[in-house]
């Protein structure tokens, strides 16, 4: 079992939560980007830095998280191929992504992302805040821990 980060564009709340769990409970976070983030000491981390290709670091989480693991991203796309493969997928603002909404939510973030094409769209979504913190926090602790409860039934 591990956790994964879609870390390009992470926040700091969400990898400060995530990176407490994983001293709580022992299970390796790694963190996949384009680019090198600051990691404090800590002794389940693992940074991989992938080429600056367009989703390489979404391709390579993408190819290597298991239904054991749990990933953590924003990227819609991302998130569908990780369901597709039965890997517990979480927003870092405490959506859970599953078979019942991936579709409607890649559908609109396609549509969403035409209309910004057409130049009928601006803006992006809300900042970061307090709600989700509190929201990414009780989902991630909820979800990780059916993950650990799984993986001792079949250990059993």
């Amino acid at each position: 079992m591990r956790i994964w980060l879609d870390a390009d564009g992470c926040p700091n709340d969400v990898r400060e939560c995530v990176f407490k769990a994983s001293l709580r409970t022992q299970i390796p976070v790694v963190l996949v980007a384009d680019r090198w983030v600051k990691l404090p000491p800590h002794p389940h981390l693992q940074m991989i830095v992938v080429n600056q290709g367009f989703n390489a670091a979404d391709d390579y989480i993408a190819d290597n998280a298991t239904p054991d693991d749990l990933v953590v991203t924003d990227d819609i796309p991302l998130a569908h191929r990780c369901v597709s493969k039965n890997v517990a997928t979480l927003s870092r603002r405490g959506q859970e992504f599953d078979e019942g909404n991936i579709g409607e939510r890649l559908a609109t973030r396609d549509l969403m992302d035409g209309l910004r094409g057409a130049g009928m769209l601006t803006g992006g979504p809300a900042s970061y805040g307090a709600q989700d913190k509190k929201k990414f926090a009780e989902t991630f602790d909820r979800l990780l821990t059916r993950l650990i409860l799984k993986a001792k039934k079949a250990q059993a």
